[in-house]
């Protein structure tokens, strides 16, 4: 089967608190298409990541002391999907790209968090994507889209409908510290370019849409190609 990655934003599976309505919509969406294609997901932490660490931040805690932190709530996320999925997902987040790969083996669907301090789950899901060979990206995040600047500060921000690689590295720029929050990280933007992996970037909450991009149907949203 074709492997298709899912990179979900942390603030779309956990805001404030879990959404378990959705979630289980989410698993019965995920296991359906699992039937179809080889489904990696990659949680990130969100909100409630940011929160720890601006709060480990104030404490004093180092850089990549924060992103153990952060990395903690990824796989804990990843562990709220894992349960939902049952027994058609892995029952542990693997730790590595080869754990991934070697879990993906054995079940339908992986469900994984991050994996080293000084990297995104972004870049997490890139690398996964390039290391199974993936087509596509999709990038489940709390906007419908990648637009011309951030359409939840200005009413004049424009949806992309599409682009491409170069010009999405040009769009999210740079970033620096643990828990950054962009459209998409730049060092996965990277590697997908490297790679020629298309990325379609939508609105998570949007579980028709979020389906149809997952099968490779029309979608709302951004395709980066």
């Amino acid at each position: 089967m074709e492997p298709v990655v899912l990179s979900l934003g942390g603030s779309v599976l956990v805001d404030e608190e879990p959404d378990i309505t959705y979630i289980r919509k989410l698993a019965k969406i995920l296991i359906g298409i699992s039937v179809i294609r080889k489904l990696y997901v990659v949680t990130g932490g969100g909100r409630i990541a940011r929160y720890y660490i601006r709060a480990g931040r104030d404490l004093g805690a180092d850089e990549g002391y924060l992103d153990e932190m952060g990395i903690e709530v990824t796989r804990l996320n990843a562990r709220l999907l894992i349960t939902a999925l049952g027994d058609h997902a892995n029952h542990s987040p693997p730790r590595s790209y080869d754990d991934a790969v070697h879990s993906g083996r054995l079940h339908s669907i992986v469900v994984m968090g991050g994996v080293s301090p000084g990297i995104t789950t972004d870049a997490v899901s890139a690398l996964l994507a390039e290391r199974v060979r993936a087509s596509i990206l999709v990038n489940a995040t709390s906007v419908d889209g990648a637009y011309t600047a951030d359409p939840k500060k200005d009413p004049n921000a424009k949806r992309i409908p599409s682009m491409n690689h170069a010009d999405l590295v040009k769009l999210i720029g740079s970033h620096t510290g643990a828990g950054p929050h962009h459209v998409f990280d730049p060092v996965g933007a990277g590697v997908l370019g490297r790679s020629k992996i298309q990325l379609a970037i939508v609105d998570g909450k949007d579980l028709k849409n979020l389906r149809d991009a997952l099968e490779g149907k029309k979608f709302k949203g951004t395709l980066v190609q």
